[in-house]
């Protein structure tokens, strides 16, 4: 089953041209839950780094306000409940936020970094 189908859209829409709106409805995710996937970083700054991609397309943390108080608390949970499913103990939290922040990606994501680490992404 397609994550287009195991997702309902909320009244928002999702660029056509953003990557992470294509990996959430197409990527190869290695959990999800209502609103939120997790998938592997192609270019890994650890022995694991995941990306959590919420399905809302905000640009960056800045807009963290355009999520209600629970979706962004469930969005939270799951990222703290992806790193212990992998069986991350320790591990790093990270979110770039502006060019200047090294942000590339202008689709807010959380980095979730476990094992050494090769620098930050």
């Amino acid at each position: 089953m397609s994550a287009r189908r195991r997702f309902r859209r909320r009244g928002f829409s999702l660029p056509d041209d953003c990557l992470f709106c294509r990996l959430f409805k197409e990527g190869d995710h290695l959990r999800e839950d209502e609103g939120f996937v997790a998938i592997k970083d192609i270019n890994p700054r650890a022995d694991v780094h995941l990306l959590v991609i919420p399905e809302r397309h905000v640009a960056s943390f800045r807009e963290i306000g355009e999520f209600e108080p629970n979706e962004a608390k469930r969005m939270l949970e799951f990222v703290a409940d992806t790193a212990r499913e992998i069986g991350l103990d320790d591990y790093r939290v990270v979110v770039n936020v502006g060019e200047g922040g090294g942000q590339t990606i202008f689709h807010l994501h959380w980095h979730v970094l476990g094992g050494r680490t090769k620098g930050l992404p």
